[in-house]
């Protein structure tokens, strides 16, 4: 799965990684990015690509209630096109997730808490996961809370969720799933919901470091949180961790 990512990059990163249009947005750095939060993501327009802003956690359009997200901030590539939450979605309504890191966590000895990895470019760099989005609209008599308390009935909600698929040799020793990261020449057909290879990248081309539990909470949201706090290797060898 993928739980957590960073978006560090700039609007001029952005612009030069995806070909957007449209006017310059102020994007701060996020070095922790959580499920529920909101996350820049682009999309096909008639003029072009696009960065809007979606709440991380899919909504399909049917759901009585937003709490189904939570359960939805991935969908297996593999069955995607065919799963009710996101079939739809997947025929019509994908987008491009821009990060330049995600987190996974390593199983740990019984007491100890996990130890979260950062997984990265080599050289590092901006990369784009394949996603979904969805909009979903709010029923009459329904009480929101928290950060959609603000919302009222008839208000439209846009959701996304990022699509995994199995491992690559650098990810595997820390966890069975990553999500699928396109190359750039992947970007338009994807977009465009064109057949597209949904298969692990390259396992040479990224790198791993272990950084610190900070990252458990969505809180902490800053340099910290990607700091290595061991050697940073792309091949990991668990047992000489514990």
């Amino acid at each position: 799965m993928c739980g957590r990512f960073t978006q560090r990059l700039s609007w001029r990163e952005l612009h030069e990684l995806m070909s957007l249009i449209g006017p310059a947005q102020n994007l701060r750095p996020r070095y922790n990015v959580a499920p529920a939060q909101t996350v820049a993501a682009v999309r096909a327009g008639p003029e072009g690509r696009t960065l809007s802003m979606l709440r991380w956690g899919l909504i399909p359009a049917w759901a009585k209630e937003p709490n189904i997200g939570y359960k939805l901030i991935n969908a297996r590539s593999e069955t995607a096109h065919e799963k009710p939450s996101f079939r739809a979605a997947f025929k019509a309504r994908r987008c491009l997730i821009p990060a330049d890191g995600f987190y996974e966590w390593a199983r740990a000895p019984k007491g100890k808490p996990k130890q979260p990895w950062l997984f990265q470019m080599q050289g590092g760099g901006g990369f784009a996961f394949a996603g979904l989005w969805e909009s979903w609209k709010v029923r009459e008599g329904l009480a929101l809370a928290g950060s959609l308390a603000e919302l009222e009935p008839g208000d439209t909600l846009e959701t996304c969720t990022i699509l995994t698929t199995q491992a690559n040799e650098t990810v595997a020793p820390i966890h069975p799933r990553m999500p699928v990261i396109l190359p750039p020449e992947a970007y338009a057909p994807w977009l465009a919901g064109e057949a597209v290879p949904l298969a692990p990248y390259p396992a040479d081309a990224m790198t791993a470091h272990p950084v610190s539990t900070l990252v458990n909470k969505p809180a902490n949201d800053d340099e910290r949180c990607v700091e290595a706090v061991g050697r940073g290797i792309r091949t990991i060898d668990l047992e000489s961790m514990f």
